[in-house]
């Protein structure tokens, strides 16, 4: 799947509320399994009932779906489901097709609702979903409330022959699409994956398992990419590649001063390291992207001592021999005559994130032989 949604969400709260969220699929599956988490929330969850469904005409972030096909979700046989403070549930198998690209909504019903402080979310989704009061599970409109916000679904996963795989992006903001648009499935990811089905790789599924404000050090927005790389990448089903393009935001929030900026480019080496063991220890072919550029005016993350650790971590992943791949993202979408920044038709704005032209660039420059010639290498 596109998405993943595991990140603490404060001060939100859900009466009896019918949540329609929108999700895209990468494969051509038929059996699906959905994966619900309340693993950052501060209470239970309780789910009354769940379908899966179209979208009306398979558009993004729409308010409807298709009359049919709709199909329950049940969770060991139940409509219903409890889903305790910090655990993960999945459904009971759904026979449910769809083709590659195709979006899907899903359906929840809370009828106490979900209170608290916080709960289970990601707030980066791109995507609008749905709210309104009352059990509208099989209802094809509404007329409620929307947020550009995914809450408690954090996966579906998808039965598919013993030729197909997964790649798994671990990523930021970047990768999760700051500065695409709302529902136009334009992060870089989604541009990537439209290349690969009309290129003859239409068994490699894309799963995006990126987080807005991430640091692969310390947890910020959700946890840090140390402690979440295991369970959203080496445990997942199916996988047979993993990308690492993160790093920027523990460069840019620690100290300028040279101390600071040592430290955490051997942090990031450290930890870079042993994502890379753990990943070929479990026969996973493991690539890296180089780091982006990031200075620009006025811009809090900009600083010559910053670039100098981005330029060290870059040179380390292209010299270290670790990865089966280095993809050098940095060079797809940098200044020609500045380096440092982000080319001018690339900038979203704030010089970190790339718009959606830089996003077309990333995908386009993306080389899709990294599947074939990194797999045949590995074999030798």
């Amino acid at each position: 799947m596109m998405f993943n949604s595991h990140f603490l969400v404060l001060a939100a709260a859900f009466g009896s509320s019918w949540l329609s969220l929108p999700v895209t699929g990468s494969v051509l599956p038929k059996e699906k399994i959905v994966e619900s988490r309340q693993d950052t929330g501060n209470n239970d969850l309780t789910i009354i009932e769940a379908s899966i469904a179209l979208p009306t005409n398979g558009e993004a972030g729409v308010g409807g779906i298709e009359a049919s096909p709709i199909a329950g979700v049940t969770f060991n046989g139940a409509a219903s489901v409890t889903i305790p403070k910090g655990e993960v549930v999945y459904s009971d198998s759904i026979d449910f097709s769809v083709a590659a690209e195709s979006m899907l909504t899903l359906t929840l019903y809370l009828a106490t609702g979900q209170s608290g402080n916080s709960i289970t979310g990601h707030p980066g989704s791109r995507t609008t979903s749905w709210m309104q009061e009352g059990n509208k599970v099989n209802a094809t409109s509404i007329s409620g409330s929307s947020v550009a916000h995914w809450y408690f679904v954090s996966g579906v996963e998808a039965w598919a022959p013993d030729t197909a795989s997964s790649f798994i992006i671990l990523g930021d903001s970047i990768t999760d699409g700051r500065g695409s648009d709302d529902n136009k499935n334009n992060r870089w990811p989604d541009l990537l994956i439209a290349r690969m089905q009309t290129n003859q790789l239409t068994e490699i599924g894309v799963n995006n398992q990126a987080a807005g404000g991430n640091c692969v050090l310390q947890d910020g927005l959700g946890p840090s990419l140390i402690s979440r790389y295991k369970r959203d990448a080496i445990e997942q089903a199916g996988v047979k590649y993993i990308m690492i393009f993160e790093g920027v935001n523990d460069i840019g929030t620690a100290g300028t001063d040279q101390n600071s900026q040592t430290q955490v480019g051997d942090k990031l080496i450290s930890a870079f390291t042993q994502i890379a063991n753990d990943a070929r220890a479990a026969e996973i072919l493991i690539f890296a992207a180089t780091i982006t550029p990031f200075l620009g005016p006025g811009q809090s993350y900009s600083d010559p001592t910053r670039e100098a650790t981005r330029q060290r971590v870059n040179a380390w992943f292209t010299s270290s021999g670790l990865f089966d791949a280095v993809v050098d993202f940095d060079a797809i979408v940098r200044d020609p005559a500045t380096p440092s920044q982000l080319a001018p038709e690339y900038n979203g704005g704030d010089y970190l994130h790339p718009n959606v032209a830089g996003y077309q660039a990333i995908a386009d420059g993306f080389p899709l032989d990294i599947f074939t010639a990194t797999a045949s290498k590995r074999a030798v």
